[in-house]
């Protein structure tokens, strides 16, 4: 007796396609539920003493710390290129999600240039809670959206909701406790996912994002950070790695605003 050809597709529901997302989803999900554990987990860490003390103090025409307040003109900037990028961008290629997320990038930025001038005009932790709620919203949109580009929309949306509360819940849990390690977590292991999702291929259809130059970018502007008195010195006091940095980071969006920029309306 033969078997009837519609039994055949019923066998083959699972494409490798379909397999390879279940497992990146797999690794995404756990290496989130593998932060939150380390979190709960490990002791506390304080921020350095000296974390508020930038190379560069001058002020200039009444702005305090004038260099590392002015150059967070480059996430308003960044922010308000992208928001015109995105009401350029080709609605049929620019799926909701997409554009949702890089809408939530985009107001991050702006958002991080105006908490970064308020913490730097009068450094102090009171200030930098508004620094990193704007960096916050930033990230969830720039991780939501490595994820939309390489794996599907489902877990970029998760992504970018986890993020949404868990960055601003770490920034709490330091106001109130002094234990910075969450945020540290938060910043680090969104770093490291995008780190992996360079090396994942991306969604045909998907915004042509290259994250190879975001993180690029970002590990320049860290060191940057890292290296604020260092630079100021070699530069002769003309200007602090942490002003640099601002910039540079700034400079991280270019990735995502030459995407759009590649699918505008004709």
């Amino acid at each position: 007796m033969q078997l009837h050809n519609s039994s055949i597709p019923a066998v083959e529901m699972t494409s490798p396609e379909t397999s390879g997302t279940l497992e990146q989803r797999f690794a995404l999900f756990g290496g989130m539920a593998l932060l939150f554990t380390l979190a709960l987990l490990m002791p506390g860490m304080a921020q350095p003493e000296h974390y508020h003390a930038f190379a560069d103090r001058r002020g200039w025409l009444g702005v305090p710390h004038a260099a590392d307040v002015l150059s967070n003109l480059g996430f308003v900037l960044a922010g308000l290129a992208g928001w015109v990028a995105l009401a350029r961008a080709d609605y049929q290629k620019l799926n909701g999600t997409a554009r949702a997320l890089c809408a939530l990038f985009f107001t991050g930025l702006l958002c991080s240039g105006a908490g970064s001038a308020y913490y730097h005009w009068a450094p102090q932790d009171s200030s930098l809670v508004w620094d990193r709620l704007g960096m916050s919203l930033a990230f969830a949109g720039l991780l939501g959206l490595a994820v939309q580009t390489r794996i599907d929309d489902i877990s970029a949306r998760i992504t970018a909701g986890v993020l949404l509360v868990a960055a601003p819940a770490s920034v709490a849990v330091w106001a109130q406790t002094s234990n910075v390690l969450p945020w540290v977590l938060v910043q680090g292991g969104g770093m490291l996912t995008l780190l992996w999702l360079a090396f994942v291929a991306p969604r045909r259809h998907a915004l042509p994002m290259e994250l190879g130059w975001v993180l690029g970018l970002y590990l320049v502007a860290k060191l940057l950070e890292f290296s604020d008195g260092d630079v100021f010195d070699v530069t002769a006091h003309s200007i602090s790695g942490h002003s640099l940095k601002h910039w540079m980071a700034a400079a991280a969006a270019w990735p995502v605003l030459r995407a759009l920029l590649q699918w505008r309306e004709s």
